[in-house]
């Protein structure tokens, strides 16, 4: 922060008069002399030695403020220092621990995936450094947290597919393995049902007045439920849809590593948050307090949140940990809190107000 003149108690009017006589900075005002102040118009001895005084001492709070600014950060900066070493220790110590510890029902884990098609397309990956190297880097995922190790608790389903969750079941931590999933475990044969023929007039009400283009995603209600497929031809007046996985009837290829076991209980929340969508760098956000009493989680949502739609997002967060952390959690309360906004002054209480300063430095002036 750097200062201005402006920011000198009492000058008012007289800022002008000071900067046209080369006086325009807070250090040339505390310097000046009494005389050659009291020779400009306006000043007389009283004020000439007040605002001189007033521009010494916002030098001084300035300097203390800057110097205590500087020893919070080098002290900020020391206690990260030092936080960062404990975290790399208890992180070696963790590793120690857990190596070649077979995995067990139930451990919430965070496990490295590679995916690939049998052609040898990478699809999945986790880590931005892999995505870039694949050439399917996209800032956009990224920011949602796309390229990042996947949060799974052993042997549950829901969070990958058959044939990774009977294989993950097997394996130590930090072991690596090579696996090819048959399409039934991974994402299905394809299914002739899930190919749909629709108009174009129909197809555009549905898709917000814009026309079908052929690989681009296609998003739609049915019974409740968002269907997503994509547009794979667009043929005698007709679009052709296709909702089934994109990967469907084909095997895939994995290549896995476990590299950590969640067990602290706020971290293990954090996960299933990121898990519902909430992008990584908004999860610190949210304030998170547990009452161990009643075994209830409360959840309370920051500002940028509040007028978002996130009746699912909330729905399917609190199903999640009462079904996977069931002991220590029963209900989950969401808490909104809306400011109130300040009102805005009136015409008349804002006229008064002007009225008012300038009568005060009328006086100023008058000393």
């Amino acid at each position: 922060m750097s200062l201005r003149l402006e920011d000198v108690k009492g000058l008012g009017k007289k800022i002008d008069t000071l900067k046209e006589a080369a006086i325009d900075s807070v250090e040339k005002l505390a310097n000046a002399s009494i005389d050659k102040l009291t020779a400009l118009k306006g000043i007389g001895k009283a004020t000439a030695e007040k605002i001189v005084e007033n521009a010494k001492n916002l030098l001084n709070e300035f300097a203390k403020d800057d110097s205590v600014k500087l020893i919070k950060e080098e002290a900020t900066e020391k206690k990260d220092e030092v936080k960062v070493q404990e975290e790399i220790i208890k992180l070696e110590e963790k590793k120690t621990k857990l190596q070649g510890k077979k995995v067990e029902e139930g451990d919430f884990v965070l496990i490295k995936i590679t995916g690939r098609t049998q052609k040898g397309t990478i699809f999945r990956v986790s880590s931005e450094e892999d995505a870039k190297k694949a050439g399917i880097y996209d800032e956009n995922k990224a920011k949602q947290g796309m390229y990042t190790p996947e949060f799974v608790i052993v042997g549950k389903p829901g969070f990958l597919n058959e044939g990774l969750t009977e294989t993950i079941k097997e394996m130590n931590f930090f072991e690596k393995k090579s696996v090819r999933i048959p399409p039934t475990k991974a994402y299905g044969k394809r299914d002739p049902q899930k190919i749909e023929r629709i108009g174009i007039a129909k197809f555009r009400r549905l898709n917000e007045g814009k026309n079908p283009e052929i690989g681009k995603e296609f998003v739609k209600q049915s019974q409740g439920q968002m269907q997503r497929g994509t547009v794979t031809n667009v043929m005698q007046g007709r679009v052709i849809v296709d909702y089934n996985h994109p990967l469907a009837g084909q095997s895939v290829d994995y290549n896995l590593e476990i590299i950590d076991k969640i067990e602290d209980f706020n971290e293990k929340i954090e996960y299933f948050m990121i898990n519902k969508g909430i992008p990584f760098e908004n999860v610190s956000d949210f304030q998170v307090s547990y009452i161990p009493k009643s075994k209830t989680l409360e959840l309370t949502i920051p500002k940028m949140f509040l007028f978002q739609n996130l009746v699912y997002v909330k729905f399917g967060l609190a199903m999640d940990l009462q079904t996977h952390m069931a002991d220590e959690i029963d209900d989950v309360k969401f808490i909104e809190v809306y400011e109130k906004i300040p009102i805005p002054t009136t015409p008349s209480e804002s006229v008064m107000q002007k009225v008012e300063e300038f009568n005060k430095e009328e006086h100023k002036e008058e000393d």
